[in-house]
């Protein structure tokens, strides 16, 4: 009888370590939810849903675990706030995947934050179990029955460590029976030594409304983030995504329509350049009849840095009357830069009607000439048509002030853009040809 070993990576190694030492396997969840991952490991090439992002050869080892924000933390914390322009109403601040109340407003009536034990969740994946072990603090935020919020409310993320760390979050938001509320989820001051592993749990009851943006914008060396919704009957959320920042940034999407007329828009903008990586994976469970999806994707990819996007709906036998749509277009402004498109429907019901499409190019030569051919330099004719593409996708999540929120860090990504183009050489800007 032969005995198969299992041959553990040195950053399952180290996990596995970090675990014990941490004392989380006192609790029974935790176990089990660290066992789910033990038995799967990180994830490599050979897992279809991870085929192009494989996780156990570029995460050489786990950083350390992030201590306790001290008072010099949450002072740093202040400033990064400080520094940036308020975008919402309210604002729960996590630090260091620790709530620091200090620097949280008080919500309005009918919205309450509180912490709780980590809820498990029907996701069948080794990352989202390991953040369910090790998120050291979990935290709910529920919206009441019928409460209807005005303005957003912002959870935001927030590294301080100097040094190499690993960061784990989980939040779950809740909305009861007719509620609806608009929510904000930034990632703020990882540098290129912080290892990110976030989770957001969306639950919608019967009848209620939402809308969910995401802003990566800091430079983590790895921001895994996993975002799991059910919707209930009449429920309805638009999410979005704008993926700015991160040396090698994964955002796994699963959701499931449970409720009849239950409605899902899901959307994103990836923006890369240098020889970062993105991958945004989704799955969207069409469980019910009359369930309607959308998922929009699209990216900007420049120099070596390389793109995927794959999306899955799967209509079960029981969801009738389906309409599903999902679009992903890219564009590389590099000869070198990639983008891995992979669509996929999977459909058991026979009264549906279902869709998908992918684009991947360059600029349209022909729109640039139009435009040049009206007194535009080329660099200026690019960055309209950049931005107008990436327009269209904020476009989509229908509020102006989350829209706001989206299209500052993204033209100034596109000005950061332009000026290293220019600084290399690529483009020659009007001034400097005249």
């Amino acid at each position: 009888m032969t005995t198969h070993v299992i041959q553990r990576s040195t950053a399952e190694t180290t996990l596995m370590r970090q675990f014990e030492l941490g004392k989380l396997s006192s609790s029974p969840r935790r176990a089990d939810a660290f066992g789910r991952f033990t038995q799967r490991g990180l994830p490599t090439r050979r897992v279809e849903s991870w085929h192009y992002t494989d996780l156990r050869a570029a995460m050489r080892d786990a950083a350390p675990l992030a201590p306790a924000p001290n008072s010099g933390a949450i002072e740093g914390a202040h400033k990064i706030l400080g520094d940036r322009k308020r975008i919402a109403a309210w604002r729960i601040v996590l630090v260091d995947g620790r709530l620091i109340a200090e620097l949280c407003d008080q919500l309005p009536p009918g919205v309450s934050f509180s912490r709780e034990e980590p809820t498990p969740v029907d996701v069948d994946d080794p990352m989202v179990a390991l953040n369910e072990a090790m998120s050291v603090e979990a935290h709910v935020l529920t919206v009441a029955d019928d409460a209807r919020i005005e303005g957003p409310i912002e959870v935001t993320h927030i590294a301080t460590a100097k040094d190499a760390c690993s960061l784990y979050s989980r939040v779950a938001i809740l909305l009861g029976v007719g509620a609806s509320a608009a929510f904000i989820e930034s990632y703020l001051g990882a540098g290129p030594d912080v290892q990110r592993n976030s989770s957001t749990i969306l639950t919608l009851a019967e009848g209620a409304r939402a809308k969910h943006v995401v802003l990566v914008e800091d430079d983590a060396e790895l921001h895994v983030e996993s975002q799991i919704g059910q919707l209930a009957a009449g429920a309805e959320l638009n999410a979005f995504a704008l993926v700015a920042g991160g040396a090698l940034t994964r955002r796994q999407l699963f959701y499931k329509l449970i409720g009849r007329e239950a409605k899902v828009i899901l959307g994103g903008l990836t923006l890369l350049d240098g020889a970062r990586r993105a991958d945004t994976t989704l799955q969207v469970v069409h469980a019910a009849e009359a369930g309607t999806s959308r998922e929009y994707y699209r990216a900007i990819v420049d120099d070596e840095a390389v793109g995927t996007f794959q999306g899955k709906v799967i209509v079960e036998n029981t969801a009738q009357k389906t309409d599903g749509a999902m679009k992903a277009q890219a564009i590389l402004l590099s000869p070198r830069a990639q983008m891995n498109v992979k669509p996929e429907l999977e459909i058991f019901a026979d009264d549906v009607v279902c869709g998908h499409g992918a684009t991947v190019g360059s600029l349209d030569p022909e729109q640039l000439f139009y435009m040049m051919a009206r007194s535009l330099e080329r660099d200026e004719a690019e960055s309209m048509l950049l931005e107008a593409f990436g327009e269209e996708a904020i476009g989509r999540i229908e509020d102006d002030v989350l829209a706001k929120a989206l299209r500052e860090p993204f033209r100034a990504w596109l000005a950061r853009e332009r000026a290293t183009r220019v600084g290399k050489g690529e483009i020659v800007p009007r001034e400097s040809a005249s």
